[in-house]
């Protein structure tokens, strides 16, 4: 294999069509020189048109850094999301413009050292402010510190406000934050495996005047500047959506949205997340200690006009899944929690707040705010108002990224199969599944991230727990009970009730199809494998069984038949190819 040779190169290189003004030979016949655009630099990189997207990646680690798992590539509006397949498959080919986005981890190490030796270990968000360090740290030692209300904190001498974040003070590696109390502190921040590290070390009450002393009393020397940021006021807005007056909110959506409010109300910034393609905001409570709910903007989507990650827009309005479209995002990730039904039935009809998949409670809302994505400026007008999707923040111990699937219960995964394979979900991978320790450890399952699902065709459709081995064990009959209750008129139905009433004919085939396929697979006796192999393609260029299906009853129509006639095409064909499949 060829050496992948990476050197930052000039922007105006780059011409308008998006390949360059020059491309170099390549050194043989099969190695390809592309170009990666990332953080607004453009890099160079050559790799093999045999290169798999993993292979490609693992080049990016070797030379930049960027761990393979933190990275997403992203080229002509599509994601490169099958790590197997080869580049050359998604017509990749020499001169091309690659979009790398980077999921940086959103947790700081802290390590607390007290005068006495005894050492606390705990995380913190990098995008939380240094109240709420202060926070941890006192709950974490108690009464080895100073009251909260007189504890103040100094970088290079200059006292940082309490709605600084954590990631604005340690971008230096080097830098030391002093806290003065009556035992002080030192923070220092070092590189962890590309993350942060902060070490803070309590000293004497003389070290602490020593170090007042050296800081020079009330003197502070503008060593680092820092921006205070004064509560908004009124300078801010949050209401639901509502298009059907119908429609009664469950109490969890009703207090998620006023403890968001609260939170505005207080001054405390949404904290947008570092992970994903689009902008997603952590909004906090009225303390500014906990997370109470995410917020999604349209507009900020990825390839929507105010992403904030440096995708280009859309040319065609497609979102990075074939099947989707931009702006579309934000309904599908309400859609998701609508038609996750409790054990019991639909929720309006239960009164139960979480579904048997276990989505978060997910609404549509308005939001004003200056702490969202504004590239053009930002003023408390109606113009800056931000439509998106709201959902519940769902405490949780990591991301199924973190532990192996052999950590995961049976039945926990096939709640996701279920969820997936009827939502034919386009986007789904470990990293937006949480688990949290449950009831006598056993771990629970938390699906997030729906905004790829009920897409316009089956084309992209991925699942991540395919590979598990969970996957090849059959359904549960408490799951087969559910998934026979399944009704997708009903669905549809119960979507346009919710406000969707311009689903499109596609999605709402895509939802009869995959409904449809559920069922005759449980019914068969087949396992989420065998249900899910049907509707995912092998590679990105060989179609998938369910595509063929699809082909084939489309196919067998006279022109100009009815929608009926070709789910009834669907449904016998399907049974023909099930048939074989059980045998």
């Amino acid at each position: 294999m060829s050496i992948a040779d990476i050197t930052p190169i000039r922007k105006e290189l780059v011409n308008s069509a998006g390949n360059f003004r020059s491309r170099p030979e390549p050194c043989s016949r099969e190695s390809i020189l592309i170009y990666l655009t990332v953080a607004g630099s453009v890099i160079p990189m050559r790799v093999l048109e045999s290169d798999s997207i993993t292979s490609v990646k693992l080049r990016i680690q070797k030379y930049k850094g960027f761990v393979v798992k933190k990275q997403k590539l992203v080229y002509a509006g599509r994601e490169l999301a099958r790590n197997d397949d080869l580049i050359k498959d998604y017509g990749v080919t020499g001169g091309d413009v690659l979009h790398l986005v980077l999921r940086l981890s959103d947790l700081l190490l802290i390590t607390v050292r007290t005068i006495c030796g005894k050492e606390i270990v705990f995380q913190v968000d990098r995008y939380r402010n240094v109240g709420y360090l202060k926070q941890r740290i006192w709950k974490e030692e108690g009464k080895g510190f100073v009251d909260l209300q007189d504890q103040e904190i100094f970088c290079n001498g200059e006292k940082l406000n309490d709605q600084i974040r954590v990631a604005d003070i340690c971008k230096d590696n080097d830098a030391v934050i002093h806290l003065v109390v009556q035992k002080s502190a030192k923070f220092r921040a070092k590189p962890v495996e590309k993350e942060l590290e902060l070490l803070v070390v309590a000293a004497t009450a003389t070290a602490t005047e020593e170090s007042h002393d050296r800081l020079g009393g009330d003197q502070q020397p503008g060593a680092l500047q820092v921006v205070t940021r004064e509560p908004l006021g009124g300078d801010f807005w949050l209401e639901p959506i509502v298009v059907n007056t119908k429609v009664e909110f469950p109490s969890s959506i009703r207090d998620m949205i006023d403890s968001a409010f609260a939170g505005l109300e207080k001054g405390n910034q949404p904290i947008r997340s570092s992970e994903g393609t689009g902008g997603a905001y952590f909004m906090q409570d009225s303390s500014g200690q906990e997370y109470v709910a995410v917020f999604k903007p349209i507009d900020e989507e990825p390839m929507a006009v105010h992403n904030p990650r440096g995708l280009p827009v859309s040319s065609n309005g497609e979102g990075l899944k074939r099947g989707t479209k931009v702006g579309e995002g934000a309904l599908r990730e309400v859609a998701a929690y609508i038609l996750d039904h409790p054990r019991a039935g639909p929720r309006m009809l239960s009164g139960e707040a979480m579904g048997f998949a276990g989505v978060p409670p997910t609404t549509m809302v308005r939001c004003l705010h200056q702490g969202f994505n504004h590239p053009g400026g930002y003023n408390c007008t109606s113009k800056n108002v931000k439509i998106g999707s709201l959902q519940l923040f769902m405490k949780n111990d990591g991301s199924c990224e973190d532990i192996g699937p052999g950590a995961f219960p049976v039945d926990e995964v096939h709640k996701i199969s279920v969820l997936d394979i009827r939502m034919a979900n386009a986007d789904r991978h470990a990293g937006n599944i949480l688990f949290r320790k449950g009831e006598e450890g056993k771990n629970v399952l938390i699906p997030i991230d729906h905004g790829y699902c009920l897409p316009e065709n089956f084309e992209d459709c991925t699942f991540e727990w395919l590979y598990w081995p969970q996957a090849r064990q059959p359904y549960s009959p408490a799951s087969i009970e559910y998934i026979n209750s399944l009704d997708a008129e009903q669905d549809i139905a119960l979507l346009k009730f919710y406000g969707w009433g311009d689903i499109t004919l596609e999605c709402a085939r895509t939802l009869r199809i995959s409904t449809m396929l559920l069922k005759k697979g449980v019914e068969r006796g087949l396992t989420p494998f065998a249900i899910g192999s049907i509707m995912c393609r092998e590679t990105v260029t060989k179609e998938s069984i369910i595509e063929k299906i699809v082909c084939e009853a489309k196919d067998s129509l006279l022109p100009g038949m009815s929608e009926a006639a070709f789910l009834e095409a669907v449904f016998r064909i399907m049974d023909s190819h099930l048939d074989k499949h059980a045998k």
